[in-house]
């Protein structure tokens, strides 16, 4: 019987701008649509904005990320990526995590997102952790005119 590896222990810190070529590296990797470096470098000085990293322990590379902004009682997730290299090891998850939890100590009531009809393993990632479809954005994603489902986590 084979023996499951233990998962790599990581880290997750604010982005900092030595940052900014893994992530938009790993953004280019995920998205048709990619944000560009600017868009990045101007969420640093937003301070609503928050763009959260996470690396292997002991590791200087970003293996993935997560961009979301705090209005009042809200958090809107822009981006959550993983390296594709470094995809099926929960990283998506411990990144969804650490804002749900960031979330409950500011006392917001919600989380809301956008993700694309067709993206099964982040439609499923977001339902194991409680989000819920309100809603359908039609042609949301202009370069293909794909649908985006809205997604609800109410924490109270």
């Amino acid at each position: 019987m084979a023996v499951n590896p233990r998962p790599t222990p990581t880290a997750i810190t604010a982005m900092k701008p030595a940052d900014l070529d893994d992530v938009v590296g790993i953004e280019r990797l995920s998205f048709r649509r990619p944000w560009s470096r600017q868009m990045f470098a101007e969420e640093l000085g937003r301070q609503w904005a928050h763009v959260d990293v996470l690396r292997e322990d002991g590791e200087p590379r970003v293996v993935g990320f997560i961009n979301y902004w705090l209005v009042r009682d809200e958090i809107h997730i822009l981006n959550l990526a993983t390296h594709p290299d470094c995809r099926r090891r929960s990283y998506g998850a411990q990144l969804l995590l650490h804002v749900i939890e960031f979330a409950r100590r500011h006392d917001c009531r919600y989380l809301t997102l956008e993700v694309r009809r067709s993206n099964h393993a982040a439609l499923r990632l977001y339902r194991r952790y409680g989000f819920r479809q309100v809603g359908v954005r039609p042609k949301y994603y202009v370069e293909d005119n794909e649908d985006a489902i809205v997604m609800l986590l109410e924490l109270w």
